[in-house]
């Protein structure tokens, strides 16, 4: 679909020119500010800049300098170097960064600082794709902003939607939403539109998600909600062709920093696979979490490709007693929240986890990330293993290749530029646990018919689809 599709003319940022081609990839990391005259658009190389001595020098004001000293952060990142002074300074942002590269103080604390200023709500819109983005970026916000008194509303699904709206309407300083939770808010009550009238600054966080079709009728309802006088800040950890087309039609003067080499993985992660038997996998992966205190482990994610695997792996694992929370969309928020914080706070040693846990949450310690599914795309398994290995700590990924899988793992290698090393696992050793754990997971099975799992799925299904027919995006 065009890029011009998603984007309502009152998006400031980037509005739609029908005499724009869609620009060629650039694998080349760069900081530069994009000017379009004409739908021309000019790219000024800058130098890279010098490392930070204080966040004092990016322009924040002493209460903000406070705050980052007490949260522990001692010097500004290469990318709120280079884009918080832009964001001060009134400019529209394109911000690409790997995750954990604290993209989120890099817009979050100039638009405190300007709220400080001027206090009203709401100041500030962001939209995020998930509901635990959404929390994890309210919770910073909050943190960033606890001298402010800053009144933070996070807008989705799985909440009393009349109580939200009254908390909309009492015009909080910031509002953290999915895209769909706010579109359903928005048309479900006539006053709220108005709630954004004034609104300074729209962030779109993990934007090349956010802006993906799959978005596009929620966004075009929250883009004429905003005025066009407001600075709109996009960050991401990848580029997309979206995002890049996006800059390439900007009409007004906008920064674009780039710190982003393709999808690459760090060299203090070992990457390593075990050929495995399709119908014995989850023995495997039963024997290497079970290993995990004789090799110095303390926690491990799995990353699984379907709800309904990540959802039997869940009871399956209770069945042996084996410590385990489960991330997955069909469990409420609540649950999701809890299985989080338990994981976070060293509760409980496993999380098991759709790809909904691989980008943007702020998980401090993963020793080990599991792959049970090898993804459908390269980005998917570097965003998974960047769950470990972070901050120039060691790490371990452990892909689980049945003979299916193998095409899949040779993609993974050339985008990554490296070949994945054998992980050692003595088959006797594996298969002495074989009937013990066949057993759990007979067990498993007739607790998940129990409790409805599967019917849960096929309403769920239907409703997309309804969802996805009323969009005109059903598939014929």
């Amino acid at each position: 679909m065009e890029s011009e599709t998603l984007i309502e003319d009152g998006f400031r940022l980037f509005s739609s020119s029908s005499s724009s081609s869609k620009p060629s990839k650039s694998t080349t990391p760069t900081t530069a500010t994009t000017t379009t005259t004409s739908a021309v658009t000019k790219t000024l190389t800058l130098p890279t800049p010098p490392n930070p001595t204080t966040f004092a020098d990016l322009g924040l004001a002493p209460w903000a300098v406070s705050t980052c000293a007490a949260l522990g952060m001692k010097r500004p990142t290469p990318v709120q170097c280079s884009c918080i002074p832009r964001i001060i300074a009134g400019e529209d942002v394109l911000g690409l960064a790997e995750t954990g590269s604290g993209k989120t103080a890099a817009f979050a604390l100039p638009i405190l600082q300007r709220l400080a200023l001027d206090p009203f709500g709401v100041f500030a819109l962001v939209i995020t794709p998930t509901r635990e983005l959404a929390y994890q970026l309210a919770d910073q916000f909050r943190a960033l902003g606890s001298c402010l008194n800053l009144r933070c509303v996070v807008g989705r699904r799985g909440m009393d939607s009349v109580g939200q709206a009254r908390a909309l309407a009492a015009r909080p300083h910031v509002v953290v939403s999915t895209p769909g939770r706010l579109k359903v808010l928005v048309e479900g009550n006539s006053d709220l539109p108005a709630v954004f009238a004034k609104t300074k600054f729209l962030v779109l966080d993990e934007a090349d998600r956010v802006l993906d079709v799959g978005f596009e009728e929620e966004l075009r309802v929250i883009f004429r909600c905003l005025p066009e006088d407001r600075q709109t800040l996009l960050f991401s950890a990848t580029m997309t062709d979206n995002l890049q087309a996006l800059l390439e039609v900007s009409v007004n003067k906008s920064y674009f920093y780039q710190a982003y080499e393709g999808f690459k993985t760090v060299e203090s992660l070992k990457q390593q696979y075990v050929f495995v038997p399709k119908r014995v996998k989850y023995v495997y992966l039963l024997h290497i979490l079970s290993k995990m205190e004789e090799k110095g482990m303390r926690s491990a994610i799995v990353f699984v490709s379907t709800c309904r695997s990540c959802h039997l792996l869940s009871l399956l694992l209770e069945e042996l007693d084996q410590s385990a929370v489960a991330l997955h969309s069909y469990k409420s928020q609540a649950l999701r929240l809890s299985a989080l914080n338990r994981f976070k706070s060293g509760q409980v040693p496993v999380l098991l986890a759709t790809d909904v846990a691989s980008r943007g949450l702020d998980i401090p310690t993963v020793d080990l990330v599991l792959n049970y599914d090898i993804p459908r795309y390269p980005r998917d398994y570097v965003h998974r293993v960047g769950r470990t290995a972070r901050a120039g700590r060691g790490g371990l990924s452990v892909s689980l290749v049945t003979q299916n899988d193998v095409d899949l793992v040779h993609k993974i290698e050339d985008v990554i530029g490296k070949q994945l090393d054998t992980y050692e696992c003595k088959e006797n050793e594996v298969l002495d646990e074989f009937t013990k754990v066949c057993k759990a997971k007979r067990v498993a099975k007739m607790k998940m018919i129990d409790d409805g799992f599967d019917e849960k799925v096929k309403a769920r299904k239907a409703q997309k689809q309804k969802s996805l027919a009323e969009k005109g995006l059903l598939k014929k």
